[in-house]
């Protein structure tokens, strides 16, 4: 059997009085005339057989009853509100953690942050740089964008971009100190962001190994390797993500037309149960949709940018002339 509710109007006009002590104020907030609240209640206090309000001098004061009925009606209105907010509110909303590579939060990431602020202002972002395998299962962790082999075991993970490799250098130091020649490296500080396997491999293809005896800064990692070429204190290894912005701004310059793949790639990586929920779906999205948009964007020209080529090419000093 159904049960016997009063009706909703009353309800409401009823919750708004006690609420307010004055049926004036509860009819401006209602949006309703001084009467409408007045009949309003009468219909409620008939319905229920007992009387719901006394007046005390401008103001109106819950007798017995209505203060009885209150905490039950506030409770059920806050209950209808709460559940309408959850529902109105967008799925994408709330705080999302997100571990990503250090060079590639700085450089590249961090510069696209406002149109994804901008598409999903209810998402707060925490943003935290690291390269750690033990973010993938941290229960802090919603996401990781981290390098490496795609050996996670236990999680969602999709490619999100394979890298090329390649020298930079500052346009200072260039000029002060000028590259002709793979040899002319031999004048310059051989920045590392890894273990030296990177540089070992670009000189390989060089046909120049005997350079990885020259002088030479290990750094800890990418983000800070480019740093230092930016300030001019030696020739970093550059990546075909990290690195764009950099060479477009003419901030660095790309000597070498030749490239080399990376070793590892970049990943988008969750726990499995996280991968279904709306906050980090509309964030993968978002990754993928700005990658395709700077791969879009990958055939305009741009002052020293590389040519990526995978076979040992003959080796080419942008800018230097050829044939003499």
């Amino acid at each position: 059997m159904a049960k016997r509710l009063p009706p909703l109007n009353p309800l409401r006009a009823f919750e708004a009085t006690a609420r307010h002590g004055s049926l004036t104020k509860a009819a401006s907030e209602l949006n309703v005339t001084h009467g409408a609240i007045s009949h309003q209640i009468k219909a409620l206090e008939q319905s229920l057989g007992v009387k719901l309000f006394e007046r005390v001098g401008q103001r109106v004061k819950l007798t017995p009853h209505g203060a009885e009925l209150l905490p039950a009606v506030s409770t059920a209105f806050d209950g209808i509100a709460a559940a309408t907010q959850r529902m109105t509110r967008p799925a994408s909303s709330g705080t999302l953690s997100v571990s990503c590579v250090p060079a590639l939060l700085l450089l590249w990431m961090t510069p696209r942050l406002g149109s994804f602020m901008a598409q999903y202002p209810d998402i707060r972002l925490t943003l935290v740089p690291s390269n750690d395998p033990k973010d993938l299962r941290a229960p802090h962790i919603d996401v990781c964008v981290h390098y490496g082999d795609g050996s996670w075991a236990d999680c969602w993970m999709r490619k999100w971009s394979g890298l090329e490799l390649f020298p930079v250098v500052s346009p200072t130091l260039i000029n002060n100190r000028p590259i002709r020649s793979v040899r002319d490296l031999a004048d310059h500080v051989f920045l590392h962001g890894d273990d030296g396997r990177e540089w070992h491999t670009w000189l390989a293809a060089a046909d120049a190994l005997d350079l990885e005896r020259g002088r030479r800064h290990h750094l800890g990692d990418a983000r800070m390797a480019t740093e230092a070429a930016v300030h001019g204190h030696g020739v970093a290894l550059g990546d075909s993500v990290t690195a764009s912005a950099l060479l477009a701004r003419g901030m660095l310059v790309a000597p070498f037309s030749l490239s080399v793949p990376a070793v590892d790639d970049f990943y988008v990586v969750c726990r499995n149960e996280m991968r279904a929920t709306p906050i980090v779906q509309v964030f993968v999205d978002w990754l993928f949709a700005e990658k395709a948009q700077d791969d879009g964007r990958a055939d305009a020209p741009v002052a020293g940018r590389i040519v990526s080529r995978r076979k040992r090419p003959a080796l080419r000093v942008i800018g230097a002339k050829t044939g003499s």
